[in-house]
């Protein structure tokens, strides 16, 4: 749950009021490096609307009026209200620029930290630069010295207190923070702050150098912040350690620090807002790719359950296919091999009557065309369902059965190599094996003008898995560089093993063809008793 941004009323004579309270509340922390009103200043400029910005100016002069009127000063030049004037108007001038130009208050990333510091540059050298002109106008410089001395304190003390006060009033009106974030954010305050503001009070009660180096080790916590809760916890930590050191120094009665102590705050300020949002940059982006990492882990995993899905519905399409096959060469066989043997048998009852009639011819002719249908027969049915698988089983049926006979028949050598045990698979991966041997036989008696084709097959389990390494290679010409059209061989061969969850792979050799497929077996009708 985060926390909302306070709102800030939609009301001149409020928003003054309120303006009015803290600039009397910071006016009393003031020293030669350290002018807290300026920062305010600056802030309600950047992060208010700008029709409500006159009730800022007056509410300035009003106070200004006033602490004037308390140390006795009369009304005129040398009032401190007419001192502030021409340095808030030339804010005016400077903020309305730059917030035409799109300035806003954010510091969620360096490169927004770095545009509002090169703007508070802008700012403070501006109202410096009109002070110095005042200041050059009513006073004459007793010396250039002096006039240089009181232009770089003011440039230090202005940037200083925009450092401090600008970026907790940003975290306070325009960001949200998780109530963890929060609750962190208030117990390591407890556990850092306090103690460090206790040693830092420890520590300045001695005489020097020890207070200087107090002041360096309370900007320890600061980094520590900035650290852990980015650029939010850094302007905090910066804040209270700042009020921290001036109070001490009040409370102790010690003389305000130097110029370079100051300075250092200001470029140790500088450091760690810059760290803190980089931190915050690192963080939001490392969230973003772990969402990414996450998001994509769930797409990946629906690609997976897609695949799934697809391979398993080829493999139904394989099993329906098989089984229409399989259904198909019963019914031929029932059907037109019965047929052609009672035609064979009536031709043979007809033989005396044809040899008595002179027509001997005609009979040996019809036996003729029907042996020649009968082993058109057998290779269709051999296409249609490889009846040797059934018989011999996976490995006797690539070694001893049509296959062989196949390249025999083409003058070809085949060798085979064949180990493990086939009843690890299941009989869609084993019909698959001789499926792909017998398309690669028949590619390379048709195509390869071939003298050798080698079959090589090893069967075995791998993490409770069934596996298949099924290696073919010829060494005739090849393929060519195009393969033909309409060409659908290899395609048929590469479908068969994908839809199977396998891998297939051409292997480019110096000559012939080289197959390398690997097949990962269905273990849930694998067992199947098997001959070899």
């Amino acid at each position: 749950m985060r926390s909302k941004p306070l709102l800030l009323p939609d009301s001149g004579p409020l928003l003054g009021t309120g303006y009015l309270a803290l600039w009397l509340l910071l006016q009393t922390t003031a020293q030669p490096y350290w002018t807290l009103p300026f920062g305010l200043r600056f802030a309600a400029l950047l992060l208010a609307p700008m029709r409500y910005w006159v009730w800022f100016l007056g509410a300035e002069l009003a106070a200004a009026a006033g602490i004037g009127l308390i140390h006795g000063l009369p009304p005129g030049w040398s009032s401190p209200a007419l001192h502030e004037m021409p340095g808030f108007v030339a804010m005016m001038g400077c903020m309305w620029l730059l917030r035409r130009l799109n300035l806003h208050a954010s510091l969620r990333s360096p490169q927004e930290v770095t545009r509002l510091l090169l703007s508070v540059l802008l700012v403070v050298t501006t109202t410096t630069a009109v002070d110095a002109a005042l200041l050059a106008l009513l006073h004459s410089p007793s010396s250039p010295e002096l006039m240089v001395r009181a232009i770089a304190e003011e440039l230090l003390s202005h940037y200083l207190a925009i450092l401090i006060v600008a970026p907790v009033l940003i975290m306070l009106l325009h960001t949200r923070m998780e109530k963890a974030a929060l609750i962190r954010l208030f117990m390591d305050g407890l556990l850092v702050l306090v103690p460090s503001m206790a040693i830092l009070l420890v520590l300045s009660v001695r005489a020097a150098p020890q207070p200087q180096f107090a002041r360096v080790l309370s900007l320890a916590p600061v980094l520590f912040f900035a650290f852990r809760h980015g650029w939010r916890g850094a302007s905090l930590a910066m804040l209270i350690t700042s009020l921290g050191m001036t109070l001490v120094d009040w409370h102790l009665g010690h003389t305000p620090s130097t110029a370079a102590a100051y300075l250092f705050l200001a470029v140790a300020g500088t450091g760690a807002l810059m760290l803190g949002s980089a931190t915050d940059a690192l963080r939001r982006s490392s969230k973003r790719v772990a969402e990414q990492n996450v998001y994509l882990g769930a797409v990946n995993r629906r690609l997976d359950q897609l695949a799934h899905q697809l391979r398993d519905a080829a493999r139904g399409n394989l099993q329906a296919d098989e089984n229409q096959r399989r259904h198909l060469a019963a019914e031929l066989h029932d059907e037109l091999g019965q047929n052609i043997t009672a035609i064979q048998t009536h031709v043979k009852l007809a033989q005396a009557r044809l040899r008595e009639a002179g027509m001997e011819d005609v009979s040996t002719s019809i036996n003729n065309i029907l042996g020649h249908m009968r082993r058109a027969l057998h290779r269709l049915l051999d296409d249609l369902r490889p009846a040797v698988l059934d018989e011999f089983g996976l490995f006797r049926a690539l070694d001893e059965g049509p296959i062989r006979d196949l390249l025999t028949s083409a003058g070809m050598r085949y060798r085979t190599a064949l180990h493990g045990d086939p009843r690890l698979l299941d009989d869609d991966t084993r019909t698959a094996i001789y499926r792909l041997v017998q398309e690669s036989a028949t590619n390379t008696v048709k195509h390869a003008h071939a003298g050798e084709f080698g079959l090589r097959l090893r069967i075995g389990e791998r993490n409770g898995a069934a596996l298949a390494v099924l290696d073919l290679r010829d060494d005739g010409s090849g393929l060519p560089n195009r393969l033909p059209r309409g060409g659908r061989g290899l395609q048929g061969m590469r479908d068969r093993v994908t839809s199977l969850g396998g891998q297939f792979r051409l292997r480019p050799d110096h000559s012939g063809v080289h197959l390398r497929i690997l097949l990962r077996s269905n273990r849930g009708t694998a067992g199947r008793p098997q001959q070899n």
